[in-house]
């Protein structure tokens, strides 16, 4: 005699007194959804987990790619300390590994890139334009970067060459590593700019040196070094860049 089975649970009903809530983003209502958002409202309705959640795409077990995006802004506290993480670092946060980690860094890059697009026409004259333009990517990083800036002759961007990883002296930032992209490219002139990862952009001895040995290879070269600006974090009673122009180290 056939006996008439129980029912299976759906996962949306009560269970054991509390709501089971799935992590999936199949499973959220349709206008919830990230890529249905975007496409109704525009990509400004998404906040920052939700635009992160159409690059990761999957999550893991009890995990949607909301979830994860929304841990990894909580663990980095910002998306700019996040677009300054290298990919291996990325690749190791659960959920993510390497395809999904090269994916969030194009992302960054891409954005990076559309920035200094729209500023391209606007000469890079003062050390806070320098700062405006290269802060948002490089107060963040957890390694000094060196890179130079070459300009054309409105003093407008024309290009970015990463110089060196690492703490600066004068063997990473030789003038000659320094002025070859300007003489490649047959530029007016160049900035030299690298960040502090402690957030004090107070200079060192070798960054002094390294400029003082810049301003007279460029006036050799017959270039225009414009400045040397160092990159750190905003904090209360302390500029986030130092100038060394502005410090009458540059002429």
């Amino acid at each position: 005699m056939l006996t008439k089975a129980s029912p299976t649970p759906f996962p949306t009903s009560l269970q054991d007194g509390n709501e089971f809530q799935s992590s999936r983003i199949q499973d959220m209502p349709y206008d919830q959804r990230p890529r249905e958002k975007l496409a109704q409202l525009g990509p400004a309705s998404l906040d920052n987990a939700e635009l992160m959640a159409l690059f990761i795409s999957t999550g893991t077990k009890g995990q949607s790619a909301i979830d994860i995006g929304r841990n990894l802004i909580a663990k980095y506290g910002s998306m700019g300390a996040l677009g300054g993480l290298p990919v291996a670092e990325l690749s190791k946060v659960k959920g993510l590994g390497l395809a999904k980690a090269s994916k969030l860094a194009a992302a960054f890059e891409l954005g990076t890139r559309v920035a200094r697009e729209q500023l391209r026409e606007i000469p890079l004259d003062t050390p806070e334009l320098i700062h405006d333009f290269f802060g948002p990517q490089m107060r963040h990083l957890a390694q000094e970067q060196v890179v130079v800036a070459v300009l054309d002759t409105r003093l407008r961007h024309v290009g970015t060459t990463v110089v060196s990883v690492g703490t600066v002296n004068e063997s990473n930032a030789h003038p000659r590593e320094v002025l070859r992209p300007v003489i490649t490219r047959g530029a007016y002139g160049f900035i030299l700019i690298h960040n502090h990862p402690s957030g004090d952009p107070s200079p060192s001895r070798a960054d002094e040196l390294v400029t003082k040995r810049l301003v007279e290879a460029a006036a050799l070269m017959q270039v225009k070094f414009l400045d040397h600006v160092i990159i750190g974090k905003p904090s209360p009673g302390r500029v986030a860049y130092y100038s060394f122009r502005e410090a009458g180290l540059v002429p």
